[in-house]
């Protein structure tokens, strides 16, 4: 059984067509800290997140970064230059040792051909992708930062819990990680999360959140 079956972009699609992707893909492996692509780089690939973790991300000229999206094993990126020869709009490092497969678009040119059913699935989980992404600006548009802080630790504790509301959340965040996410300033995030703690709402041991009981909706 191909293991491109947990890919979230390749749901739906038969076994035969799974293993043909497989086998026009290449296996790179990156140690932690590496990055992988850079804003505004020159590709023709995606790549497929088999193990590990990765941070999408924006920076400017001062350093400053601002997280767009962390990926899972089962995440994808690259895959806009698949469709278009466009540059990187986003830089990709890792945040723990990563194994991928990488899709170049010649080799997608070739599934795509051989495989007509694969567009209509392909831009239907394509949709789904865009549809989230739009749900996070859409929270930096209309949210305070207390609200988007709310909804990072509610999105990671559900993702690390099976869906539950509480629980403690898999990935070590510092306060800077944590702002870099919520596009804030570090003191702000300090502040926020030393009151749950003393709400009793999270607690912190080791750059590691437990989350002890639902987050109020107001700040």
């Amino acid at each position: 059984m191909s293991d491109l079956g947990q890919i979230s972009l390749f749901s739906g699609l038969s076994e035969e067509t799974l293993e043909a992707i497989e086998s026009l893909t290449t296996t790179r492996q990156y140690p932690k800290n590496s990055i992988i692509i850079s804003e505004s780089d020159v590709s023709n690939a995606m790549y497929l997140l088999m193990s590990g973790k990765v941070k999408v991300f924006l920076s400017d000229q001062e350093g400053r970064e601002f997280v767009l999206n962390t990926l899972n094993p089962g995440g994808y990126f690259g895959e806009l230059s698949l469709l278009d020869d466009e540059t990187r709009t986003a830089s990709v490092m890792t945040i723990e040792a990563s194994h991928f497969k990488i899709l170049t678009k010649p080799a997608f040119d070739q599934l795509r051909h051989d495989f007509p059913e694969i567009n209509h699935i392909l831009i239907s989980n394509l949709v789904g992708t865009i549809r989230h992404l739009t749900e996070n600006v859409k929270s930096l548009a209309l949210k305070d930062v207390y609200g988007r802080i709310r909804k990072l630790l509610n999105d990671l504790v559900s993702e690390s819990n099976s869906g539950k509301a509480s629980g403690l959340i898999a990935e070590k965040l510092t306060q800077q990680e944590i702002a870099n996410r919520v596009g804030s300033s570090r003191e702000m995030v300090a502040r926020i999360l030393k009151d749950l703690i003393t709400g009793s709402y999270i607690q912190i041991e080791k750059k590691k959140i437990t989350v002890l009981k639902a987050l109020p909706e107001h700040y």
